[in-house]
C-alpha cells in the first residue's frame, strides 16, 4: 500500500483551519502545539508541546516493533505490547510439548527470559530530518523517464541511508508522504537482542478468539511482556548470552488514578496505512475484487491448515502465528465491506471526487495539471487491474515456504555481484542479518506436507487465468495444465533440501553460478522464473515513476479543495510516529442497543464455556467467584475493568501502542477495534469508529491474581 502523508506546506495551514477535536485525525507529533485548544478542550493536562518532543516524556518511552507499537515500562528495558504482537515469539519457542501459546509463560528472573527470535527489533525513535528538497532534486533529475525516476528516487534513498547508518546500531528509513509532496528520514536506534519476559496463558491472551476479534463487547487479556538487551557497551548487539538489558532513557508510569467514561484519552503509536484520500476508482477495486478476493483465499488456507492440524499437532503450533494473521486479515477485510455498504462509502468516495474535479475544472488552467493527473493515476490503475489476478497467484506461490526461501537466497547471489550500492533494497548488506535469521526461523513455522499443500492450491489458482494473463517460464517449468502436471511438479520439489536449516544456510554466500549449476529443485524453480519475476518487477517500477510523477500534483490539489471548503487536514497513515486523542465513550450500534464503554471480570465468567476460545484458566474463575478484587475494582463498576472503548482513530500497527491519560500515564493498551470502524481506514465515521483497549488494571489483575509476576509489577513500581 502506497505511504501518503500531506506536504508540510499543507499542514502549516492546521492552525487556520478548523480542526476534528477529538477522535478523527492521525497527528504528526510536530503539529500538537498547532492543535493546542482542541487537545485542551478534550482534556489533556500536559502541555501540547511537551508532547512533541519526540525523545521526552512520554513520547520517547514509544518504541516501534516493525508491525506493531510497544513502550518502555521500566528503566531495565521492559517493554509492554500486545500478546497478539509477541505472538510469533510465543509461538516461534512452543512445541508440542511444551506449548506457551497454550500455557502462558512467566520468567521469574532475566536469565529465564527466551529469544524473540534472530528477526525481533524494538526500533527506539532518535530523530527525523526532512529531505524533501533533497528528493525532489533527485527525482526531476530523471526528468521524463519513468523508470529513472524510481531509480533516481531509489538511488537517493540508499546514498541518504548508508549515510545515516554509518554509526553502528542504528536503523534508517525514507518515509514519503502524500505520494511525494514531503520525504522525512526517520533514524531508530535498533535493539535485535529482544526477549520474551511474560506472556499469560491464550485462554487469557486471546480470550474469544477470532469468534471476538472485532466484536465488542470484549474480554480479552491482550498483553504481553519482552525486553531488550544490548551489549555490555551499552550498543545494540545480536543474541548473547552475556548481554544486558536496555537503559532506556523514558519509559511510562501506571496510571494511578481510575480510568472511567468521558476521560481523555491518546495513543502514540505506528499505525500502518489508511487511505482517506485514495481515489474512488482504488477504492472500487478494492472494495469490489482486492478485499473479497483475498479474504476467500485466507478463508481457503485457513481451512486447509485446520485440516491438517487436527491430524498433525507440529502443523497446529507451526502454523499458529499465520494463522492468526489469516484470520485477522480476512476478517477485517470482510467487515470493512460490511461497513462500506452501511455507511455508503462508495457514495460518499465518488460524491468527494466528482466535487474536486468540478473545482479543478472551474479553476481553469489552474486546474489542468491536477486533472491531468488524477487521469494518469486512473490510468495507471488500470493497468495494473489488467494483470491483478496473475499477480497475486504468483506472489503467494512464490511465496510458500521453501519456494521463498528459494526465490530469496538466487537473488541475493545475482545481488552480491553488484557494488552495495547498487544492489536491490532488501538485499544490501544491511539487510544480510534480517535474510539470515529468517532462513533460520523458517523451519519453527514450515511443515513439508503443509507447504506442499498450499502450492498446489496456488498452483491450481494458476491454471484458472486465462491464457493473456499465463507466465510463458512458469508454464514450461509446470510442463501441464491438468492435476498430474501439478501433482508432477510438487513430486519434484518434494526433493529439496532447503527445508533443512543447514541447507539454507549454506546456500547465504553461493554465488549465481553455483545456483545455476544446482540440482536442487526449489532452486532449480527459481532459476527458471527469476527473469520473468525480474522483467515485471521492472514493470511495475516504471508505474511506481508515472505515480512519483503525478500523485504529488493531485494530493495538493485535493488538499487545496479541502482548505478552499473550510474542511481539516490531516495525515494518512504511513508507519511513521502519530498521535491520536479524544474521549473513552460508548456507541449505539443499532437501534434501541447502547454499548457502555467498559467490560469487567464478570464477563468474562458469563461467556465461559469451557471450550477454545471461552475457556478461562480455573485460577481465574476461581478469583472471581472468590470476589478477589486485589485492590483493582474500580467502585463505579463494581468490579475490575477488563477492556474499554474510546472514541480515537487508530489502524493495524496501533496494535499495542500505549494509551496515556492527560498525564501521561499508561492506562492501557491499543488491540483493536469495533467491527463498524473498521471501514474506517477509507472514510472516517465519528459516530461508529471506537478503538478497543485492554485496561491496565485487569493487566495487574492477572499478573496478581491468575498468572502472578510478583517481579515484573514490582519492576513498575505497582507491586500488590
Amino acid at each position: 500500500m502506497r505511504l501518503r502523508l500531506l506536504s508540510a506546506s499543507v499542514l502549516a495551514v492546521l492552525a487556520s483551519v478548523p480542526v476534528a477535536w477529538a477522535g478523527e485525525g492521525m497527528w504528526v507529533p510536530q503539529q500538537l502545539p498547532e492543535i493546542a485548544g482542541p487537545l485542551k478542550q478534550a482534556g489533556l493536562k500536559l502541555a501540547p508541546e511537551q508532547l512533541a518532543d519526540l525523545t521526552g516524556d512520554p513520547m520517547g518511552a514509544v518504541v516501534a516493533l516493525g508491525g506493531c507499537t510497544a513502550s518502555f515500562v521500566s528503566p531495565n528495558g521492559l517493554v509492554v505490547t500486545n500478546h497478539h504482537c509477541a505472538y510469533g515469539a510465543i509461538q516461534l519457542n512452543s512445541t508440542p510439548e511444551n506449548n506457551l501459546i497454550r500455557n502462558g509463560f512467566n520468567a521469574p528472573t532475566l536469565a529465564d527470559e527466551l529469544s524473540a527470535g534472530p528477526n525481533a527489533r524494538v526500533f527506539v525513535l532518535d530523530g527525523i530530518t526532512d529531505v524533501t528538497a533533497q528528493a525532489k532534486a533527485a527525482i526531476a533529475a530523471a526528468g521524463d523517464d519513468a523508470l529513472g525516476r524510481t531509480r533516481a528516487l531509489e538511488a537517493f534513498e540508499k546514498q541518504l541511508i548508508a549515510g545515516c547508518e554509518t554509526e553502528a546500531g542504528f536503523r534508517c528509513r525514507l518515509y514519503s508522504f502524500s505520494g511525494g509532496n514531503t520525504y522525512r528520514l526517520f533514524k531508530n536506534l535498533e535493539i535485535r537482542d529482544v526477549r520474551l519476559a511474560y506472556a499469560p496463558p491464550g485462554s487469557v491472551g486471546k480470550f474469544g478468539g477470532d469468534v471476538d476479534n472485532w466484536m465488542w463487547p470484549r474480554h480479552t487479556g491482550d498483553f504481553a511482556f519482552y525486553r531488550a538487551y544490548v551489549g555490555k557497551d551499552g550498543k545494540p548487539a545480536a543474541y548473547s548470552p552475556d548481554n544486558v538489558p536496555f537503559q532506556p532513557r523514558r519509559w511510562l508510569t501506571i496510571a494511578d488514578k481510575p480510568l472511567g467514561e468521558g476521560d481523555f484519552v491518546m495513543v502514540a503509536g505506528y499505525p500502518g496505512s489508511t487511505n482517506r484520500y485514495a481515489l474512488a476508482a482504488e477504492f472500487d477495486n478494492t472494495a469490489q475484487w482486492t478485499y473479497p478476493t483475498i479474504a476467500r483465499h485466507y478463508r481457503n488456507q485457513i481451512a486447509l491448515v485446520e485440516a491438517a492440524g487436527r491430524k498433525d499437532p507440529q502443523v497446529q503450533v507451526k502454523y499458529a502465528s499465520s494463522m492468526a494473521s489469516w484470520n485477522n486479515t480476512s476478517k477485517n477485510y470482510e467487515g470493512q465491506l460490511t461497513g462500506f455498504k452501511r455507511i455508503d462509502a462508495a457514495g460518499q468516495k465518488h460524491a468527494e471526487e466528482a466535487a474536486v474535479l468540478a473545482w479543478l475544472k472551474g479553476r481553469g488552467a489552474d486546474g489542468a495539471g491536477a486533472l491531468a493527473a488524477h487521469a494518469k493515476l486512473v490510468s495507471l490503475l488500470e493497468q495494473s487491474r489488467a494483470t491483478r489476478e496473475r499477480d497475486l497467484a504468483l506472489t503467494m506461490f512464490n511465496n510458500t515456504a521453501v519456494l521463498g526461501a528459494a526465490n530469496q537466497l538466487y537473488r541475493l547471489s545475482i545481488e552480491r555481484a553488484r557494488p552495495d550500492a547498487e544492489r536491490e533494497s532488501g538485499y544490501q548488506q544491511r539487510d544480510l542479518p534480517a535474510i539470515e535469521g529468517g532462513m533460520k526461523q523458517l523451519e519453527r513455522r514450515y511443515v513439508q506436507a503443509m507447504d506442499r499443500q498450499l502450492q498446489e492450491y496456488w498452483l491450481n489458482e494458476y491454471l484458472k487465468l486465462p491464457a493473456a494473463q499465463r507466465v510463458a517460464a512458469l508454464d514450461e517449468w509446470l510442463g501441464g495444465n491438468d492435476a498430474a502436471a501439478v501433482k508432477a511438479a510438487l513430486d519434484r520439489l518434494a526433493g529439496t533440501r532447503l527445508g533443512d536449516t543447514a541447507e539454507r544456510l549454506k546456500w547465504m554466500n553461493a554465488d549465481r553460478a553455483a545456483f545455476e549449476a544446482s540440482d536442487d529443485p526449489a532452486i532449480r524453480y527459481a532459476v527458471a522464473v527469476m527473469p520473468t519475476l525480474l522483467k515485471l518487477e521492472q514493470e511495475r517500477k516504471t508505474r511506481a515513476g508515472e505515480n512519483l510523477a503525478a500523485r504529488p500534483v493531485y494530493l495538493q490539489a485535493l488538499a487545496d479543495y479541502k482548505k478552499s471548503q473550510g474542511g481539516f487536514v490531516y495525515p494518512d497513515a504511513n508507519l511513521s510516529l502519530r498521535i491520536t486523542f479524544g474521549n473513552v465513550k460508548g456507541y449505539v450500534p443499532r437501534d434501541g442497543v447502547l454499548y457502555t464503554p467498559f467490560t469487567t471480570l464478570e464477563g468474562v465468567v458469563a461467556k465461559q464455556t469451557g471450550a477454545d476460545p471461552f475457556d478461562s484458566p480455573q485460577a481465574l474463575l476461581d478469583a472471581v467467584a472468590a470476589g478477589r478484587h486485589g485492590g483493582l475494582a474500580d467502585p463505579r463498576l463494581g468490579s475490575v475493568p477488563v477492556n474499554f472503548l474510546s472514541d480515537l482513530d487508530i489502524t493495524g500497527g496501533n496494535s499495542g501502542s500505549p494509551v496515556l491519560d492527560a498525564h501521561g500515564r499508561l492506562v492501557g493498551l491499543a488491540f483493536d477495534g469495533n467491527w463498524e470502524s473498521v471501514a474506517s481506514n477509507w472514510v472516517f465515521d465519528p459516530a461508529m469508529t471506537r478503538m478497543i483497549s485492554v485496561d491496565q488494571r485487569y493487566m495487574r489483575w492477572i499478573m496478581q491474581e491468575v498468572f502472578p509476576a510478583p517481579q515484573l509489577l514490582g519492576e513498575m513500581n505497582v507491586a500488590r
